[in-house]
């Protein structure tokens, strides 16, 4: 660990970057997002007081 993290209370999550995936902090843990049943759509974020409260997953189709 950097001395600078050092200085800080760090705390140090690992993700596997070789998968798609969208992640939110939340009072320092680190939650994965569920993807779109369909594999094609929208995730929304909404935020309160600075921090994430809830989310919405919209799903779309291809014809």
């Amino acid at each position: 660990m950097s001395e600078a993290a050092e200085n800080y209370n760090v705390m140090i999550e690992q993700i596997d970057l070789s998968e798609n995936a969208t992640y939110v902090v939340k009072n320092g843990a680190l939650h994965k997002l569920p993807d779109p049943e369909s594999g094609h759509g929208t995730q929304i974020i909404n935020w309160q007081g600075g921090k994430p409260c809830h989310g919405k997953i919209e799903q779309s189709f291809k014809f």
